[in-house]
């Protein structure tokens, strides 16, 4: 969270013309004048003044009515990762506000840029337990980058422009700004400056030359060096940056699941995911390299495992524009602080032209012990029932590999992020940090609405699709073109395979009664279809895919596979099992 007072002067270099309006007016001309066209939100009574200018300007900003207000939070989420731009989301008091939670903490952890606007209950009315009141600003305090009250209409242009400036500079995130009633309905006199930066806060640190220049020194000195990128290099738009940096030194990369499509699948030098259910290379590798480079990536406990045995024998170089993830969790021997596009910039002419192809040999060999044991199994199975790897595989196929793919939280997710392949950045949402069940279907919709000329895919399992499945009320209004795919194995499939493997197979509260999902479809008008059987899932596929319109897509697939590798849970990343 930003402490900072919220009476300094924000720099600006443009003089904005006067205007007379209320101060729901206003948040909307700020809202236009932040280049926002589209908002996702569920109205009510402490919002309805906005709510009534939102109706005035809605031929030019349009506002997409959501079932439920974490779904309004997941959509702005899903249009913020797949445009780059700040997602905005707005609720009513109460229990609007406090719904909008979830969204806020899953935006906070994953980084992702977003404005959440709330109404709230007059001025004279806070503290009184009024009718829908919240302490929405106490609630949202851990989760948001920054948040702030307006209890009136004159604060409303400098804290909005404050706002935006937060949550897509430095390392993203969410803002919450909360809006007493008196401040929408009161007047102000109207102008607006776009915040270009805040005395006490410094998103981007200062670049230290000789960070950089010892990074350079032992990335060319190293003899087994790897690489692990995350959503930071997609953050701060570095891709290319990155793809030089590893062609021009022949380092092996490898990815954390937010990390990916940053640098395309089929690159030579892509040596796949790290973490629980990543590959089996990377991740045994990683304590043998002796160079670790971490580009944009906090070494969550989900990619490290044990951390007293994570990368012992490893120099550690750490890019980050975040002070606060240095020495957090793996202490390192190079801390380059600053915007990682900017730094990548500034290392590239310092390395030398290398290849490792003896250390490249090892991560080889080892993809090929993994592909014996499990990738065969995923996505060639001889068994009767489907797999959801051969789901993926067929969308890949289907897709021409372009697909946005956007997963929720469980099994299906792993196996979405191990096997969907891709040719472009900003092509993998999902939730990572928090690990939203009910992510997917929201954040599918914001994603088509952000990329409305890509395919988008949503990869759901049937226990977090029944947690949002009302947003395919969204759908039906807006008559948005996701594609769904619900890969239903009647079991909280995640849950279940950690009480197989660690609970003596006590399923207890992980089988799920299902209704007819098909149906359930077709009664929201969209288009759906159901596979039990191998020999129609590519043709069922590829209609999908065709499909001009929404489109449902349920595959009934093994009811107890698991997904492997896998490194349990405190364990050290060499004990990544393989069945």
């Amino acid at each position: 969270m930003i402490m900072e007072t919220l009476k300094e002067k924000t720099a600006s270099t443009t003089q904005a013309t006067t205007i007379r309006i209320s101060g729901a007016e206003a948040v909307i001309r700020c809202l236009l004048e932040e280049g926002v066209n589209l908002v996702y939100g569920y109205p009510g009574g402490a919002i309805m003044p906005i709510y009534d200018e939102l109706y005035k300007f809605s031929d030019h900003l349009h506002h997409v009515l959501t079932r439920h207000e974490q779904g309004a939070t997941h959509a702005a989420q899903g249009f913020a990762r797949v445009t780059g731009e700040v997602g905005v989301a707005m609720a009513t008091s109460g229990p609007g506000a406090t719904n909008l939670v979830t969204g806020l903490a899953d935006a906070q952890i994953d980084s992702t840029p977003m404005v959440c606007i709330t109404g709230q209950v007059a001025r004279q009315l806070l503290g009184s337990d009024a009718f829908q009141e919240t302490d929405i600003v106490g609630i949202s305090t851990p989760v948001t980058k920054w948040n702030y009250q307006i209890t009136k209409a004159s604060e409303i242009p400098e804290i909005m422009a404050k706002a935006f400036y937060i949550a897509r500079s430095g390392r993203p995130g969410p803002v919450l700004i909360d809006i007493t009633k008196n401040a929408q309905f009161d007047e102000l006199d109207f102008s607006y400056e776009k915040c270009n930066g805040i005395r006490s806060y410094k998103p981007k640190p200062e670049i230290d030359l000789s960070k950089i220049s010892a990074a350079a020194e032992m990335i060319n000195t190293a003899k087994r060096p790897m690489i692990v990128f995350g959503q930071g290099i997609i953050l701060g738009q570095a891709e290319e940056e990155l793809k030089a940096v590893v062609e021009k030194a022949g380092i092996p990369a490898a990815w954390t699941i937010l990390g990916l499509s940053a640098l395309e699948s089929d690159h030579p030098l892509n040596v796949g995911m790290v973490g629980m259910h990543g590959n089996y290379a990377p991740n045994v590798l990683t304590n043998e390299c002796d160079v670790l480079i971490a580009l944009g990536m906090r070494f969550d406990d989900r990619v490290t495992g044990n951390l007293n045995t994570y990368a012992r024998q490893a120099k550690v170089i750490h890019f980050e524009i975040d002070p606060a993830e240095i020495d957090k969790n793996v202490k390192t021997d190079i801390a380059v602080l600053g915007d990682v596009k900017e730094t990548l910039e500034l290392l590239l002419p310092l390395l030398e032209p290398n290849s490792h192809n003896n250390w490249l040999e090892e991560f080889k060999k080892k993809d090929a012990i993994e592909f014996d044991k499990v990738i065969k199994n995923d996505l060639f199975p001889e068994k009767e029932g489907l797999t959801m790897g051969e789901v993926l595989g067929q969308i890949n196929r289907a897709s021409n590999h372009e697909a946005v793919i956007v997963s929720d939280v469980g099994q299906h997710q792993m196996i979405a992020c191990r096997y969907a392949k891709f040719r472009q950045s900003k092509s993998n949402i999902t939730s990572g940090g928090l690990g939203t069940m009910g992510f997917a279907l929201p954040a599918a919709i914001g994603a088509k609405m952000g990329a409305p000329d890509r395919e988008v895919v949503a990869i759901i399992g049937d226990g977090g699709y029944q947690m949002t499945i009302q947003e395919l009320g969204t759908i039906f209004q807006t008559r948005t073109p996701v594609k769904i795919v619900v890969l239903n194995n009647d079991f909280l499939g995640m849950v279940r395979q950690w009480q197989q493997l660690f609970f003596d197979k006590r399923y207890a509260s992980t089988e799920l009664t299902n209704p007819d999902f098909v149906t359930i479809a077709q009664g929201y008008n969209i288009n759906a279809r159901r596979v039990t059987k191998r020999e129609d899932l590519a043709a069922a596929v590829d209609e999908m895919i065709a499909s001009k319109e929404a489109y449902f897509l349920e595959v009934c697939v093994e009811k107890e596979d698991n997904v492997f590798p896998m490194i349990p849970s405190g364990a050290s990343v060499s004990d990544i099992r393989l069945s």
